[in-house]
C-alpha cells in the first residue's frame, strides 16, 4: 500500500488530504509489536517524507517568486487543508508509539522529543500554527518588494550591496541612506504585522498551558539540552570576551579608513567592515557554482560528488532578482533524499561564504538521510549550524586559485581575514538578536507596542556593538529588528548560530592540527542525525557544547591570533 505513494515532484505538490488520510488511518489502526515495529516505522517514514517534501517544494515556490499568486494559493491551501490534519495525525502516531512501550534501536532521543511534543500539543493550535506561517510569508512579501531607483534603474536592495562597498565614502553614504529610506517606508506595515504575530504567539502559549511564549517555544524547538538561563550566560560571556575583540576589529577598520569615527556606511549591511580594496567578484553564477564544486572536491571527493548531484539535478537557485524572498536557506526534499539551496547572490565575495555555508547544510542532509527513519534524522538546529559554519572554515585553505578556488593567493589571505573578523563581530550581534527575543517574550505587553521594541533594540545594540557611531540615525538604528527575518519568521532561532559558531571554531582548531582526522570526525557527526544528544553530537565532531567564558575565550583567542598571523605573513595560512 505505502509503495504506491507519489514520488514525482508534480504528484507530490498536488497531493490532497483525502488522498493521504487513509495511510495515516492504516498506521494508527495497526497493532504494534516488536516484530512489526520496523516495518511500521518505515511506512510512517514514507508518509512523513511525502508531506514534508510537499511542504518544502511549495515553500520553495513562494520564496523563489513572492509575486506568484498561484504558488501562494497552493501553499496557503496546504497550510489550511493539509498541515493541520497532518500535525494532528502525526501526534496520534507519536502517542501510539509512546503508549506501546516499545523502544526501537536508535530511538532514545527521538522518543524524548516525542514526549516533549506531546506535552504542548493541542488541537486549538493547529490552525494558529498555519496562520503563523502565513504571517511569515506576508513579512517576506513586504521585504521582497523593496526596491529603489539607482542611476535610472530599479534595483533590489541586495543588488545595491556592491555599490555600497564603493571606496568613495560619499557614494557609500548616498547608497546607504537610499536603502535606509526605502526600508523605513515599510515601518508601519511591519509594525502592524508584528502586533498580529505577537498576539498569535501568546495565544499559542496559552492554549498549550505554558506561562509564556518562550516556555512554549523552548519545547516546540525541542531544546532538551539547555535552558533560557544558559542563553543569558552566553550573552554575558560574549559581552566579556567577544565584544572587546569585535571592538578591536572596528577600531582597526577605522584606522584603515583614516576616519575619526565609523559610520554605518563604512560597514556592509550595518554590521561587517567593508573591505578596501574590495575582494574581486567571482563573475557569473556559473563560475560561482563550478568553482565551489572544485573546492568541495579538493576538500573531500564524496562532498564534491554530493555537490555535483545538486548541480546536475538543478537543486540550486542562487541569483538575486526582483520578487525573490530575502535571505538564504537549504531545505530538503525527503522523498528523493535531496537538498535544495536558495540564496540571493549579487556578485559579491559574501555570496561565496553563503554558498559554502548552505552547502554544509546540504552535505548534512545527504549524510543524515542515510538513517532509515524520519524520527532519527533531525539533529536540532544547534548542530545543523555546526555543519554549515564548519564548512566555511574547513574550505578556507582552498579559496586560492592555486587550490582551485576563487582568489589569488593575496586575495585568498584577505578573504580568510575577512571571514575571521566576521566571526568575532557576529557573536555580539547574535547576542543582540537573542537577548531582544528573550525580552520580547518575557514582556509581551510592552513588546506589543513597537516603539518599546525600538527602544529595547537600540539599548541592546549600544550594549553589544559600541564601535559604530549611529548618531543622527536613531530611527534607522532602532528599527534594526525589522530587518532580521528570524525575529519575525523563526522566533528564538538565532542563538543556534552563536553556539554553532563556537562549535565550528573548535572543529577548525582540530583541522589546523590534523585536517584529515577533523574532517572524519565532522562527517561522522553529520551521519548521527538526531540519534544522540547535542553534547554527544558536539563531542563526536571534536567539540564541546558550552556557554561559558572558559570555552569561548580560547576560541576568540585563536581567531584573533590567526588574524594577526595572516596579516603579518606573506604566505597563505594553511
Amino acid at each position: 500500500m505505502f509503495n504506491s505513494l507519489p514520488t514525482g515532484p508534480a504528484e507530490i505538490e498536488s497531493i490532497s488530504w483525502n488522498q493521504i488520510e487513509p495511510y495515516f488511518q492504516d498506521l494508527y489502526e495497526r497493532k504494534l509489536t516488536a516484530e512489526n515495529i520496523e516495518s511500521w516505522l518505515a511506512d510512517w517514514t514514507r508518509l512523513d517524507d511525502l508531506v514534508s517534501d510537499c511542504y518544502a517544494r511549495l515553500n520553495v515556490a513562494v520564496t523563489v517568486d513572492t509575486t506568484d499568486e498561484r504558488a501562494e494559493t497552493v501553499f496557503n491551501n496546504f497550510l489550511d487543508q493539509i498541515l493541520p490534519h497532518y500535525r494532528a495525525w502525526d501526534q496520534k502516531l507519536k502517542a501510539k508509539l509512546l503508549a506501546s512501550g516499545l523502544h526501537p534501536e536508535g530511538f532514545d532521543i527521538p522518543l524524548k522529543r516525542m514526549q516533549t511534543e506531546a506535552s504542548i500539543f493541542c488541537e486549538e493550535n493547529l490552525p494558529l500554527l498555519s496562520q503563523e506561517r502565513k504571517l511569515g510569508a506576508e513579512y517576506n512579501r513586504i521585504i521582497g518588494a523593496q526596491t529603489v531607483i539607482w542611476q535610472g534603474e530599479e534595483k533590489t536592495l541586495l543588488q545595491l550591496r556592491a555599490v555600497a562597498q564603493n571606496p568613495d565614502r560619499s557614494v557609500r553614504e548616498q547608497v546607504w541612506r537610499l536603502i535606509a529610506a526605502r526600508q523605513l517606508e515599510d515601518r508601519q506595515a511591519i509594525n502592524a504585522l508584528w502586533t498580529r504575530m505577537l498576539r498569535l504567539r501568546q495565544e499559542l502559549a496559552r492554549n498549550a498551558g505554558k506561562p509564556d511564549y518562550r516556555a512554549y517555544r523552548w519545547k516546540q524547538m525541542l531544546r532538551l539540552d539547555y535552558t533560557p538561563e544558559d542563553c543569558l550566560q552566553f550573552h554575558r560571556a560574549i559581552e566579556e570576551v567577544a565584544v572587546p575583540a569585535a571592538t578591536r576589529i572596528y577600531e582597526k577598520h577605522r584606522r584603515r579608513l583614516g576616519v575619526d569615527r565609523l559610520r554605518p556606511w563604512d560597514l556592509d549591511l550595518d554590521l561587517y567592515p567593508i573591505h578596501i580594496p574590495a575582494l574581486p567578484s567571482y563573475g557569473s553564477i556559473e563560475v560561482l557554482v563550478n568553482t565551489a564544486g572544485q573546492i568541495f572536491r579538493r576538500l573531500d571527493p564524496q562532498l564534491g560528488e554530493y555537490f555535483q548531484v545538486m548541480q546536475s539535478e538543478r537543486l540550486l537557485d542562487l541569483e538575486n532578482r526582483k520578487g525573490k524572498a530575502p535571505g538564504g536557506y537549504c531545505t530538503a526534499f525527503p522523498v528523493s533524499k535531496r537538498p535544495f539551496i536558495f540564496m540571493n547572490a549579487v556578485g559579491l565575495p559574501a555570496d561565496v561564504r553563503t554558498l559554502l555555508h548552505e552547502a554544509g547544510h546540504a552535505f548534512h542532509n545527504f549524510e543524515r538521510f542515510q538513517l532509515p527513519f524520519a524520527a532519527q534524522r533531525s539533529p536540532g538546529l544547534e548542530f545543523s549550524e555546526v555543519a554549515s559554519m564548519s564548512m566555511e572554515l574547513l574550505t578556507a585553505p582552498y579559496l586560492s586559485e592555486e587550490q582551485g578556488g576563487f582568489y589569488s593567493p593575496k586575495d585568498a589571505k584577505s578573504a580568510q581575514i575577512v571571514q575571521l573578523e566576521h566571526l568575532l563581530i557576529f557573536w555580539p550581534y547574535m547576542a543582540v538578536v537573542d537577548a531582544f527575543q528573550h525580552w520580547v517574550y518575557q514582556h509581551p505587553d510592552l513588546a506589543s507596542d513597537p516603539s518599546n521594541c525600538d527602544a529595547k533594540w537600540l539599548e541592546l545594540w549600544n550594549r553589544f556593538i559600541p564601535g559604530v557611531d549611529w548618531s543622527g540615525l536613531e530611527d534607522e538604528a532602532m528599527t534594526g529588528w525589522h530587518r532580521k527575518q528570524h525575529i519575525h519568521r523563526s522566533p528564538f532561532y538565532y542563538v543556534e548560530y552563536g553556539l554553532a559558531q563556537l562549535g565550528s571554531v573548535q572543529v577548525w582548531a582540530n583541522a589546523l592540527q590534523d585536517p584529515a582526522r577533523a574532517l572524519r570526525q565532522y562527517r561522522a557527526a553529520l551521519r548521527l542525525g538526531g540519534t544522540v544528544s547535542l553534547p554527544e553530537l558536539y563531542a563526536a565532531a571534536g567539540a564541546k557544547f558550552a556557554f561559558d567564558v572558559e570555552t569561548l575565550q580560547p576560541a576568540v583567542t585563536l581567531v584573533e591570533n590567526t588574524i594577526t598571523e595572516l596579516e603579518n605573513s606573506p604566505i597563505k595560512h594553511q
